[in-house]
């Protein structure tokens, strides 16, 4: 007998005075675990609109709104904060649903499919927070644009572009674009993206432990 079987059969002795976990003790554990995060999320989503409110609140001072003015925007400054905020309390909804009903889970498999509802939801919610930011940002640049073009020819300014610069124009436009949802990815990323990876892990312990 080699050194590593005389390691293995000495493991196994250690093994047998250790305390088993039964069942209902593993569940119970990856329950707890995953309705602390799933609540994590839900507060994370309030304190995240919060912020986001406050932030507009200051921001938003009078010399902002005469710029919305200038360029005609204000209507729409004024329709893109109403229909973020309710479609931002519409995925806070959501997140407190996902969390009473995985606080109230009373079987592995309603667990499991509680944690896919979450993690569904949670990517769902940074997909929207994605393409509304790109939406809002190329609409009010066209806005803007179509303004400014329409004063210029009223004031008999030339406005008019030549095909480089249009490339240049575009190019950068996307180019700004792409740095600014790859900033707002990142901190999403790394808000949810650990919150979610524990979800994932409590899934796959759930499943594993399904089918022993």
């Amino acid at each position: 007998m080699d050194d590593l079987d005389l390691l293995k059969k000495d493991w196994k002795k250690q093994e047998k005075n250790l305390p088993h976990l039964s069942y209902d003790e593993i569940y119970k554990m990856i329950w707890k675990k995953s309705s602390s995060i799933v609540k994590w999320i839900f507060i994370i989503s309030i304190i995240e609109f919060l912020l986001g409110a406050v932030l507009n609140f200051v921001l938003a001072d009078e010399e902002y709104w005469l710029q919305m003015e200038k360029y005609k925007l204000t209507e729409f400054i004024i329709g893109v904060y109403i229909f973020t905020y309710a479609i931002t309390f519409y995925f806070i909804y959501k997140f407190y649903m996902n969390y009473k009903k995985i606080s109230s889970t009373d079987s592995a498999s309603k667990l499991m499919k509680s944690i896919l509802r979450t993690r569904k939801t949670v990517k769902h919610y940074i997909g929207f927070i994605l393409i509304s930011s790109a939406v809002v940002f190329l609409v009010t640049l066209y806005l803007m644009l179509r303004n400014h073009a329409t004063t210029a020819e009223a004031t008999t300014t030339n406005m008019e572009f030549d095909m480089s610069q249009w490339f240049i124009f575009i190019g950068g436009t996307l180019l700004v674009l792409a740095i600014l949802l790859g900033i707002i990815w990142l901190i999403y990323r790394v808000v949810y993206g650990i919150l979610l990876r524990r979800l994932n892990k409590n899934y796959k312990e759930l499943k594993k432990l399904e089918m022993e």
